[in-house]
């Protein structure tokens, strides 16, 4: 195996343990460790709402400065302007 390859049997390993882990203690664990309350089922599914709130928050602010922060294009008719006039010119040899 290449290292693309490990990295990804890796990544594909981890990702099994974390998705069982996740899924015991939502549907098991939570239920039958907290005194059949579901403290630990809500934080496991709080937690990753969360995290992703705040990913399509932290999107949408770079979103927003990128746009703040360019500045606006040409407009297009000075673009055409510009084309036509270069056209126009005889080449310099």
């Amino acid at each position: 195996m290449n290292k693309d390859q490990t990295i990804g049997a890796a990544i594909l390993l981890v990702c099994v343990v974390v998705g069982v882990l996740y899924t015991l203690g939502l549907f098991y664990w939570g239920y039958w460790t907290a005194g059949h309350s579901w403290a630990l089922s809500f934080t496991l599914v709080a937690l990753p709402v969360f995290v992703a709130f705040i990913a399509i928050m932290g999107i949408g602010a770079w979103i927003g400065w990128t746009m703040a922060t360019t500045p606006p294009p040409k407009p297009i008719e000075e673009i055409t302007a510009e084309a036509e006039k270069e056209s126009k010119e005889p080449e310099k040899t």
